[in-house]
């Protein structure tokens, strides 16, 4: 389903303590992703809310929560916003095993990220 908000990232310097002021503050349920510094946000406790994560803000990144809509795929709608009048502010990349995201801004400057699920995603291998 193409063009549905279907997730939220929220950033933080000190994320663990922001996973407690939002568990608490709401009754989300947050529990730390197995290897990697990232928490998975469910809103429901019957697993059928808006999901969302949270994680350490990146060194240019947004300062609010950011809406990810999905796109059926991430290279067309890049091209296409840019076309309208968006900037990139972060590229495509993957996360491996699970799709490919991208965050933008829109003409008025509003940051949003598209995301596109694909089994197969992975970064490619760094340069030597």
């Amino acid at each position: 389903m193409s063009g549905v908000v279907t997730h939220f990232e929220i950033y933080g310097e000190a994320p663990a303590e922001l996973a407690q002021f939002y568990a608490s503050l709401f009754g989300w349920q947050i529990e730390k992703a197995p290897g990697v510094d990232y928490w998975r946000i469910q809103t429901e406790p019957n697993g059928n809310g808006f999901g969302g994560g949270l994680t350490y803000r990146p060194a240019d990144g947004p300062t609010s929560w950011l809406p990810y809509v999905t796109v059926a795929a991430v290279d067309q709608a890049l091209a296409e916003a840019q076309r309208m009048g968006a900037r990139i502010v972060r590229p495509k990349s993957a996360v491996p095993r699970t799709g490919w995201y991208a965050v933008l801004a829109d003409p008025e400057g509003n940051s949003f990220g598209i995301w596109q699920a694909d089994r197969t995603a992975f970064p490619p291998p760094e340069p030597d």
